[in-house]
């Protein structure tokens, strides 16, 4: 009933002011839901705020794999245009950054959004979106090395059948067994440059952010063009976190030696260095 009403009235609801479309496992939702926290960042609709905890959102997916649904469904996420005055709002989805076709489906729809990113260590990101598989019996190889020698062969010839596809086409491989193309940052990152100008973004470590995020979400309030305000202390949670586990030496040397080269992309596409690549 909700979403038909908010389907009803999309042409009262403008799009998003911002995307914040990743990293998976990255940090956006610890990211998004403290943004809530200022007072002229809204949530969409409804309130995800009054809604239970089961049903907390940030985005909708849309540009990834809910584009079949219409643009009037995905604007009936958003708050009617009288309530936005002096406000902004977005929605994220972690999955937007790595889909072959969000970068250009949102250029062509929402081209004066600005762009929102938060990047982790790919080495702790792709260890953490496997233990998340594995806690949620998702994922059925017993080990995070099983995983990354199937990689290749899970993935392979999925990013063709997506581009091919229907829009609402959706491979659970290509989106959640990515354990280390996901963390491949630089390639899907120009993507998205190719379809929105470099000062649209803003790009944030996900370590910067836990360390100090006060400082992190006054970044981001000046480029969304609000005033920073303080964070309450209520404010400063970590979403979807989990206990750390071990992770085997060679396993990391070999991702390190993997990521090296995307590592040094990134930087050198953003011209800044990030925490995991410092000595």
């Amino acid at each position: 009933m909700i979403r038909g009403y908010g389907m009803s009235t999309a042409a009262l609801r403008p799009g998003p002011d911002f995307l914040l479309i990743g990293a998976k496992r990255g940090g956006s939702t610890s990211l998004y839901y403290t943004l809530l926290e200022h007072p002229q960042v809204m949530p969409l609709f409804p309130n995800a705020r009054l809604l239970p905890k089961d049903n907390h959102t940030k985005g909708v997916h849309y540009f990834d794999t809910g584009y079949d649904k219409g643009g009037a469904w995905y604007r009936s996420h958003f708050p009617a245009s009288g309530r936005r005055a002096g406000k902004v709002v977005g929605e994220g989805s972690p999955y937007y950054l790595f889909h072959p076709l969000a970068a250009e489906r949102a250029g062509r729809d929402v081209p004066d959004a600005k762009i929102l990113l938060v990047l982790r260590d790919p080495i702790e990101r792709a260890f953490s979106h496997y233990r998340e598989r594995r806690r949620q019996n998702a994922e059925e190889l017993p080990s995070f090395e099983e995983a990354l020698a199937a990689e290749e062969g899970r993935l392979a010839g999925e990013v063709e059948r997506i581009i091919a596809g229907q829009p609402g086409y959706a491979s659970y491989a290509h989106e959640q067994q990515s354990y280390r193309a996901q963390g491949e940052y630089a390639p899907h990152l120009r993507r998205w440059m190719e379809h929105f100008p470099a000062e649209r973004f803003c790009v944030l470590a996900a370590e910067e952010f836990y360390a100090d995020p006060q400082t992190a979400c006054d970044t981001v309030a000046r480029f969304l063009g609000l005033e920073p305000a303080p964070l309450p202390p209520s404010a400063i949670k970590v979403w979807n976190a989990a206990p750390s586990e071990d992770l085997a030496p060679a396993t990391r040397q070999a991702l390190a030696e993997h990521y090296a080269p995307y590592n040094a992309d990134l930087e050198a596409l953003l011209g800044r260095s990030f925490p995991w690549t410092r000595p």
